[in-house]
């Protein structure tokens, strides 16, 4: 089961500093684009390759992607689990509610 994370618990994390992985599963152009602060772009299909790298195993990892309709940051927390990581979050609310939240 993925846990789920909240706009404000996320903004919250932020905003304290707190030590975690933010990670923007969409296309390059939409991360360039526009993403929350401090999130970095890995592709699902990048996941296998890049994730043992970039993460340890019980590293704090939230996911996101545009909003509530996409299924994106969903199949990349079971990715995640798949490959071994044990403390995965999806903020389903993505792009859409963090602009809608006005959160900086």
């Amino acid at each position: 089961m993925i846990k789920k994370i909240t706009a404000e618990e996320l903004y919250k994390k932020i905003k304290n500093n707190e030590d975690f992985k933010l990670v923007d599963v969409l296309l390059p152009s939409s991360y360039n684009e526009w993403h929350i602060p401090g999130a970095i772009n890995l592709q699902i299909d990048e996941m296998e390759e890049k994730a043992p790298v970039l993460f340890k195993k019980d590293d704090e990892i939230i996911v996101y992607c545009v909003s509530f309709e996409c299924q994106s940051s969903t199949r990349a927390a079971k990715e995640l689990e798949k490959l071994g990581f044990t403390n995965v979050k999806d903020f389903k609310g993505g792009k859409k509610e963090w602009k809608e939240k006005n959160f900086h």
